[in-house]
């Protein structure tokens, strides 16, 4: 199992959770939840005392992965598989990704 932590707009925003390769979870922060003013990190991702599970690595979150030559690049330094896109994923801590969304892992 592994977890990111998501924040958006430097705001701790819930948890990023893989549990297996076919299973993967994004929990909303209690205080993230129950604040108004926060917005939702995404519309496919609605805040939710739920946690929102998927097969897959929620495409909200792929989409904020390097493509095509940047992504060989980035994962050649990196050593990183290119089809583990959590890996990628957890890769971007501390550099610029697209948006408001920055991840730390724990």
């Amino acid at each position: 199992m592994r977890e990111l932590k998501i924040f958006c707009n430097h705001i701790y925003a819930g948890i990023l959770t893989e549990h297996s390769k076919q299973e993967y979870t994004f929990s909303y922060d209690v205080g993230y939840f129950i604040n108004p003013s926060l917005p939702a990190i995404s519309l496919t991702l609605p805040k939710s005392q739920k946690s929102h599970t998927s097969q897959y690595l929620f495409p909200f979150f792929t989409n904020l992965l390097p493509e095509g030559a940047n992504k060989k690049i980035f994962c050649r330094l990196c050593k990183i598989n290119e089809e583990d896109y959590f890996c990628i994923l957890s890769a971007l801590e501390g550099k610029d990704i697209i948006g408001s969304i920055t991840v730390k892992t724990h």
